[in-house]
């Protein structure tokens, strides 16, 4: 089926202007084009599929390698840690050389660091692959997201969102596949199957990727290479669509290489609230999640007894329910929009945290398992999947991975600080006391969303012809 105009005429492009117009005038995408985006969805499956190996066997890996508590923390840590700096050098490399290129390289980087970790026998082995894994997630999450906002006409910027549910499907997944390594008795090494599990999905998704992805036509228009846009837009949507030429003067004018000084246009008009707000949401959310989230199996310990298989599956339950969250995150934002769904779920989390906090191990454990739930659902439907997807959607196509890449690099920090506070929290005042505390993250994220109004969800506005319109007042130093 072709979602291409109607008519045989072919559409003329003559910049990143038009390409995106031309994507916007889609109201649902072909079976191919629905192919080729959720295929450059599965990269973020991956993404949280490796974060959450190492989490289910966390207690195995610990007894077999006598690791010290330090040790256990900056492992936990490392990936998202690595990621502070790799999420802005992921959208600084993509701004150069285009989304597919970089989004191949971290595939063999998955694999070769889950591949180092799994093999392990010491700490400074394990250290290494995770730091691989790190490099690799934060490039691969900053550009994927940049890809898909370029793939999604305006009236499907909402179904970003569905990176959520993907999260979460992948960390179900990896408890399940944990499950069965469990089942078939093998022992303490079971963290190692878990975590090389990752690297033949990382190599099968490479394959695929390879295979059938096309680069964004938008950023192709946007570095003057208008014939491969047009290709592009032919491959994977199926217009009818040429290239024109550009203003006399211009043909021969090689396109400006994007560097990381441009990332201060990210903080100046009109892109500062965009950016706060996004950083903002992106920040807290992963906070409360990796404080929280991450650490459900701890909390499934306390609720459902020591065995491996009920917190395994008190887990698998949670997440289930993330699943369904993050779907429904996409209709969320498509009826009340990215950020009105975000202060929503902010409210709900934070009255979460404080109940939980406040009865913890108090209450019956089904009654108790309900708070858990309320929290990840709020969580996931609400402000979980908003910060990386309203950076996507917020600015042009030649800084658009700057953006997420900064986005990604303040999410990264606070999943950092997430996993290394509740720990340390824990330790010093209690699992409930704990949760009462982070409750202040939600109420943050909150009072940001009542502040900055905007929402690109519910605004019609051409980003690249406005970046038109800004580079004629103030030029983008070269």
């Amino acid at each position: 089926m072709n979602d291409g105009p109607a008519n045989t005429r072919a559409t003329v492009i003559r910049n990143a202007g038009d390409v995106a117009a031309l994507i916007d005038t889609l109201k649902s995408l072909s079976a191919r084009a629905n192919w080729i985006w959720f295929l450059a969805l599965a990269g973020l499956f991956l993404d949280a599929y490796s974060n959450a190996a190492l989490g289910a066997g966390l207690s195995p890996m610990v007894k077999q390698l006598g690791l010290s508590p330090t040790e256990v923390g900056v492992l936990t840590a490392m990936a998202p840690a690595i990621a502070i700096i790799s999420n802005p050098f992921g959208g600084w490399l993509a701004a150069r050389i285009g989304r597919i290129r970089p989004l191949m390289m971290t595939k063999v980087v998955f694999a070769v660091g889950a591949l180092l970790t799994a093999a392990g026998s010491d700490f400074q082995t394990v250290f290494a692959g995770r730091a691989l894994v790190g490099i690799a997630y934060g490039i691969d999450f900053a550009v994927a997201m940049a890809l898909l906002a370029e793939y999604t006409p305006a009236s499907l910027k909402g179904r970003l969102n569905f990176w959520q549910g993907v999260w979460y499907t992948a960390t179900t997944t990896n408890l399940l596949l944990t499950l069965l390594f469990y089942k078939f008795d093998v022992g303490a090494d079971i963290w190692r199957w878990s975590v090389g599990s990752s690297a033949a999905f990382a190599l099968i998704l490479l394959v695929l990727q390879l295979t059938f992805l096309v680069e964004s036509p938008t950023w192709l228009a946007s570095k003057g290479r208008l014939p491969e846009a047009a290709a592009n837009l032919r491959r994977m949507y199926g217009f009818a669509v040429e290239e024109g030429t550009r203003e006399a003067g211009q043909a021969d004018t090689p396109a400006r290489q994007v560097g990381f000084r441009d990332a201060g246009v990210l903080f100046r008009q009109p892109y500062l609230p965009r950016t706060v707000l996004s950083t903002v949401i992106s920040l807290t959310q992963a906070m409360q999640y990796f404080a929280v989230g991450w650490y459900l199996p701890v909390i499934s310990l306390e609720l459902f007894g020591a065995e491996f298989e009920k917190a395994t599956l008190g887990s698998m339950a949670f997440n289930a329910v993330g699943i369904v969250g993050g779907c429904l995150s996409a209709y969320v934002g498509r009826r009340i929009g990215l950020r009105v769904g975000s202060m929503a779920g902010y409210v709900l989390v934070f009255v979460a945290l404080l109940v939980m906090g406040a009865t913890f191990k108090q209450l019956p454990v089904a009654l108790a398992a309900l708070l858990p739930v309320v929290f990840i659902f709020s969580h996931s439907a609400g402000p979980g999947p908003n910060g990386k997807s309203i950076a996507a959607l917020s600015y042009r196509s030649d800084i658009r991975t700057l953006g997420t890449g900064v986005t990604g690099m303040l999410g990264s920090l606070g999943s950092v600080a997430g996993l290394y506070l509740f720990p340390q929290l824990q330790a010093g005042i209690g699992v409930g006391n704990s949760l009462m505390a982070l409750s202040v993250v939600p109420l943050i994220g909150l009072l940001t969303c009542l502040a900055v109004k905007w929402d690109p969800t519910r605004v019609t506005v051409n980003l690249e012809e406005e970046a038109i319109r800004l580079q004629e007042r103030t030029p983008v130093s070269a």
